[in-house]
């Protein structure tokens, strides 16, 4: 990475942390926060395509409408630092008891009184692998966003790339991302 990307990715990875430090344990909060332009509860396409143009050009380091690997290369790392504050923040949501548990606890009674519900906090939440999360590190891939194929990822393309990963996080199938979509995870 060169020099002139340092102070951007820091400013990045403060910008992302101070939503996610202060949503501990909330699936899809941080995305909320900085995907909804209207502040509206909702994302709707149009604002994911605009958020994901911005994206793009945060990581366009040389200005040239194209991917490079250096640029790729600064994605990946911004990830990474993403997925480290990520398992900061769980840690401590874990260590205040914001687990998801199986047992006792407010549910249906299946029998004996034992209930299939939320807990009481006090579980090591299990999360879906194939969740949001992951279907965000995919679309920060170039082979997510590389549609032609050519080995360059242009703007259009990276902006193009946001009608596949729209309905990957649409859980209801609505065509807005609510926090109701990330609940669903």
């Amino acid at each position: 990475m060169t020099t002139r990307h340092l102070p951007l990715a820091t400013a990045m990875l403060l910008a992302l942390a101070s939503p996610s430090l202060a949503q501990q344990g909330t699936p899809g909060a941080q995305m909320m926060a900085q995907w909804d332009g209207d502040a509206d509860g909702k994302v709707t396409l149009e604002e994911a395509i605009t958020k994901r143009g911005d994206v793009f050009y945060m990581f366009d380091g040389d200005n040239d409408g194209s991917l490079s690997a250096e640029d790729w290369a600064m994605v990946a790392e911004h990830m990474a630092m993403e997925m480290e504050i990520k398992a900061e923040t769980q840690g401590q949501a874990m260590a205040n008891g914001a687990g998801r548990g199986m047992g006792k606890g407010p549910g249906q009674v299946m029998g004996n009184g034992q209930g299939m519900g939320q807990g009481m906090g006090q579980g090591m939440g299990m999360g879906n692998p194939m969740g949001p999360g992951a279907a965000m590190r995919q679309a920060m891939t170039p082979a997510f966003n590389d549609t032609d194929g050519d080995g360059v990822v242009t703007d259009a393309e990276f902006t193009a790339a946001t009608q596949k990963l729209f309905p990957m996080l649409d859980h209801n199938g609505d065509g807005v991302l609510t926090m109701d979509d990330f609940a669903r995870w």
